[in-house]
């Protein structure tokens, strides 16, 4: 039996037959067009559906949404992503559509479970899996089981404070991990600090500040460019604090780093690697591995797919 993931994001969709074993059969990438309100997504993305499992023994549908999700009914209760969206039963609406069974889970749920079935978690029974992009965001598998919280809404590891008094966030805490180590927040400290170090290889990479990003960070600092290696190691810092904390409460065997900005490599994990052991407990030290995620460009359909087997109990 195939499986069907659908990666629901404010600017795009994307829509996947996969394979039991993980392999990505047929996709289909639109754009979200939310100025066209709700109705019209929901039927462009059950076209979508029913056209990449035309003929194939695929019944059943899983659903990675951004914002706050009732996993059990299938209900988008709010994202900013999708202003019109308020308690829409998106798994009752596609099914409607479809004529298929329809699960729906938070994107950072859904992509710890990708890596739990299909990425870097095969195997392991105890995992955090952090994505980094233009937000932060992750989850947590222990003892096999996803864990959610009373209200289904547990595991926001982008939003564990890393710097008191830091940068402020979008979520209106300052200092979280999100306003430090996303795509966002380094794209905000490079426009910042071009006054001050607009010499650095960084803008010389960018060709201009305002295109300055986590790619030519990155880039710079494995060249050794002085002001990348600083901000590179701010990052790194703000991380294996988060990190260590995730290590100290879950206890996990491996922590999975997803998203655009973990194919900086090494530059970002090793560093990473090192740091995070300066702020553990010694019992700690060597129960867990930090690992890149194989996923990447597929992680958000992957991941969909994965809620399927979770829920029908693999």
């Amino acid at each position: 039996m195939k499986l069907i993931g659908v990666d629901l994001g404010g600017t795009t969709f994307s829509v996947g037959l996969v394979s039991e074993e993980g392999k990505i059969l047929k996709k289909i990438t639109q754009k979200t067009h939310v100025e066209n309100g709700k109705e019209d997504v929901l039927e462009r993305l059950s076209e979508a559906i029913l056209e990449v499992s035309e003929r194939e023994n695929a019944p059943f549908v899983g659903i990675g949404s951004p914002g706050s999700i009732d996993r059990e009914r299938g209900v988008v209760r709010f994202s900013p992503n999708f202003p019109d969206w308020k308690d829409v039963s998106l798994a009752e609406e596609i099914g409607k559509r479809t004529g298929k069974k329809v699960f729906v889970e938070n994107d950072a749920n859904a992509f710890v479970l990708g890596e739990k079935w299909f990425g870097a978690g095969r195997g392991y029974e105890h995992i955090v899996a952090l994505t980094l992009g233009t937000g932060i965001g992750g989850g947590v598998i222990t003892h096999g089981k996803l864990l959610t919280g009373k209200d289904g809404i547990g595991a926001e590891l982008g939003h564990v404070v890393v710097e008191p008094n830091g940068p402020m966030c979008n979520c209106g805490t300052r200092g979280c991990l999100e306003a430090i180590a996303s795509a966002t927040a380094i794209r905000r400290f490079l426009k910042e600090s071009y006054k001050k170090y607009g010499g650095s290889l960084v803008y010389k990479l960018a060709e201009t500040p305002e295109k300055a990003d986590a790619k030519h960070l990155f880039d710079a600092a494995r060249m050794g460019d002085r002001f990348a290696l600083m901000l590179r190691d701010r990052i790194v810092d703000a991380l294996a604090r988060a990190i260590a904390g995730y290590i100290h409460i879950f206890n996990p065997e491996v922590v999975i780093i997803g998203g655009g900005i973990s194919r900086a490599g090494d530059v970002l994990l090793e560093p990473l690697r090192e740091r995070v052991p300066d702020y553990l407990m010694p019992s700690f030290l060597g129960t867990y591995q930090i690992l890149p995620s194989p996923l990447v460009e597929d992680a958000g359909i992957l991941g969909a797919a994965s809620i399927i087997r979770e829920r029908m109990g693999g």
